[in-house]
Order: C-alpha cells, then sequence, then structure tokens
C-alpha cells in the first residue's frame, strides 16, 4: 500500500490528484466551498469529506496532511490583513490537529502565496515556523514557480513541508534546474490582465499571470493573452484555464451542475487551486527523498527577511541557495496551449485601452498599438451585429 494523505482545505484537490499521481492515497477531505465540494464528490466520491475544519475534531492516521490554507489575508490582490485574519488566521486549526498527543502525521504539507513571505515584515512566516517549532517539527519552505513543470502560467507559490521525524530538506531542496530564459515579448504571445491597467498589469511572456480567484460574488476573473499570429486580444477559456493548473477540462463543472454556483465561480475554484504537477513533484520526492548538500546553506540572522528557501528547528534558521524552478519540464507555449479563445469585447478592450493610456505604466513595444487594433476590429464588428439586428 502507498503513502496515505489526508487533504484540509482541499479546495477542488489539486495536491491531492499530484499526490496521487505519485501513489498516494486519500483517506479525507475536508472543503467549505460548496462548489468545490461538489467537485471533490464528483471526482473523489468513496472519500469521506468533511465540511468545516472548526468542526474537525480528529484525523485518521496518514502519512501526510496537506493544507493549502485561505490566503485572501496573505495575497497582495486580497485583503492583507495577515496571518491573524478571519480566513487565513483559520491555520491555527491545522496545527490543533498535528499536535504529538492527537498522532502527528509523519510529514505536514503548507501551501500558500509568497507575499506572506513580505506581509507585516514576514509575521506570517514567523507565526508559522514559531508553531511548528513548538510542536517539535522541523520544516523547509520553498517559493516555486509553476512554469517549471511546463505549463505556461506565472504562478509562484510557497511549499511548507514539516516533519518531527523526517528532514524535510531532503524533499524540497534535492532539485534545482534555474529558470528558463523567458523570451522578447515580440517573440510570443503575452499575457496580461485586462482588468487592471492603471498600476499594474500582470504581464508575463509566454505565460498567462498567476490565475486569481476573482470575485466572492462569482464574477469571473480571467486574464487576457496578446496573440502573436495575428496580433489579437483573447481570454482563455474555463477549460483552457483548468488545464494550465494542471486539471482535466471540465474538472469544475460540477460546481454549476451540482452545487448549482455561478458558472463564473469556476474561476475562483481553479484561481484558488494549487498545481497539480507541482504537486506531483513533491509527492514523488516525499516518496523518494534524496540526499541534501548542507553547503547550500546559511544561518539567517534575527530579524532577516525571509529568502526564497530556508529550513528551520526549534528557534534556528537557515537560507537555501536554489531557485524557484526545481526541474525544467518540457514547455508549453501558449500561443498553441490555449485551445479555445474568446476575443476580448469591446468594451473590455476599451476600458483598459483607457485605463492604460492615462497610466504611467511602461508598455511592451507595440503592445498599446495591438490593442487599439484590436479594438477598431471589435468595434467594427460590433457594428456589423448590431445592424443585422
Amino acid at each position: 500500500m502507498g503513502m496515505t494523505v489526508a487533504g484540509l482545505f482541499a479546495g477542488i484537490a489539486g495536491v491531492e490528484q499530484g499526490l496521487e499521481m505519485s501513489g498516494f492515497e486519500t483517506e479525507l477531505l475536508c472543503e467549505i466551498d460548496p462548489g468545490a465540494a461538489a467537485v471533490l464528490k464528483r471526482w473523489l466520491p468513496d472519500v469521506p469529506l468533511e465540511p468545516d475544519i472548526k468542526e474537525l475534531k480528529s484525523l485518521p492516521s496518514v502519512d501526510v496532511v496537506v493544507a493549502g490554507f485561505p490566503c485572501q489575508d496573505l495575497s497582495q490582490a486580497g485583503h492583507t490583513n495577515g496571518i491573524s485574519g478571519k480566513q487565513s488566521g483559520l491555520v491555527e486549526h491545522v496545527f490543533e490537529l498535528v499536535r504529538p498527543a492527537r498522532g502527528a502525521p509523519k510529514w505536514l504539507l503548507l501551501e500558500n502565496v509568497p507575499f506572506m513571505l513580505h506581509l507585516e515584515r514576514g509575521e506570517a512566516m514567523r507565526y508559522l515556523t514559531r508553531q511548528l517549532d513548538e510542536l517539535g517539527y522541523m520544516w523547509a519552505y520553498r517559493v516555486v514557480d509553476a512554469r517549471a513543470f511546463g505549463l505556461p502560467q506565472r504562478r509562484l507559490r510557497v511549499l511548507l513541508l514539516a516533519s518531527r521525524t523526517e528532514d524535510p530538506r531532503t524533499v524540497l531542496f534535492t532539485d534545482d534546474a534555474m529558470p528558463k530564459p523567458e523570451g522578447a515579448p515580440d517573440e510570443f504571445a503575452c499575457g496580461f490582465y485586462w482588468t487592471e491597467g492603471n498600476t499594474g498589469l500582470g504581464w508575463a511572456v509566454n505565460a498567462i499571470p498567476t490565475l486569481k480567484g476573482g470575485s466572492n460574488l462569482g464574477i469571473a476573473s480571467p486574464p487576457a493573452v496578446r496573440l502573436l499570429a495575428d496580433r489579437s486580444i483573447c481570454t482563455p477559456s474555463i477549460e483552457d484555464a483548468e488545464r494550465i493548473q494542471g486539471f482535466s477540462p471540465g474538472w469544475t463543472e460540477a460546481s454549476v451542475t451540482d452545487a448549482h454556483t455561478r458558472p463564473g465561480h469556476r474561476w475562483k475554484l481553479v484561481g484558488n487551486a494549487v498545481s497539480v504537477p507541482m504537486a506531483t513533484w513533491i509527492g514523488e520526492h516525499l516518496a523518494s527523498p534524496t540526499d541534501y548538500d548542507a553547503t547550500l546553506e546559511r544561518p539567517l540572522e534575527s530579524g532577516h527577511r525571509w529568502p526564497n528557501a530556508a529550513w528551520g528547528h526549534a528557534g534556528r534558521a537557515y537560507e537555501v541557495s536554489v531557485s524557484t524552478w526545481p526541474v525544467q519540464a518540457d514547455y508549453q507555449d501558449l500561443e498553441t496551449f490555449i485551445k479555445s479563445p474568446k476575443p476580448l469585447s469591446f468594451r473590455a478592450t476599451s476600458g483598459f485601452f483607457r485605463r492604460a493610456r492615462a497610466s504611467s505604466l511602461r508598455f511592451a513595444e507595440g503592445f498599446l498599438d495591438d490593442v487599439e487594433q484590436h479594438l477598431i476590429r471589435m468595434q467594427e464588428e460590433t457594428a456589423v451585429a448590431t445592424a443585422g439586428r
């Protein structure tokens, strides 16, 4: 029998799917969102599903407990209330469930956004590592980029792994491929957020920017893509977004058909998910840890800033010199990855173009010209459609 896992704040099972691809077996899921719960029931119907971590009294005896605890209070795009915020503060229930007296798992895997390394001068990470130290865990974390696994999404996530009996360094730090060169904007399709344009853009070459959770009202927040072939502006479909996170197309459909959430809620579920290939990579290393090179590390001084990778135990911490790309899988170009592009509407393009021209942002050469030409095309198509009614 392979290793077993319990998934807390399971979402749509990105981590659990990746671990199952590495030979793990899921014993328990916990998820409160009705749409996500419908997805879990559709794809993992035989796994017990608990709705609320605050009501969960104990965990089954498993090898790994995973918890992608809520990021709303830690994300740069969220409330930035910090680790004590109403949502992100729920991680305290994870620590209660994995106390040694209650049967600590072999491994604890936490996942969240990298902005928490900097928010409130790193207080969130200090809180997490203090809790792990008090519980007797050795911990290690690494910021990892989803592009390392070949999918065209610039998505950075913190993977924080801890154990009372094992060395997490032998899982997180033994691979380092270094980032793939990004390329020039005039050579590849480029992703950006059309809802921005005043102070930011989320610009990414040959990738989309990080998929967002969207609105609590279920309003979709897809990115846009400037295609290279015809310089048009499009948005990917929800099926494209599912694939870009490593899921099968249609993975979140049950949230609408079974839980009757708004179709836009699917974007929130996908945006909040963990990339499946990222979870597969860590699962493979959990199953087969390898030797760690201690020459990669140096002590972190008191009052330090949190680096992209570090480990610690019993109040001591060390920076580890590794990149955000543990591997460099065959990369799928954004232009050919998107299977169902939809032209960005005249209204959306007009609003973005107006904001962008009024801002002080610097854009890639020719980008705003492409936006303007797309705007003209969409205006003409809108006029033709109106005349035909």
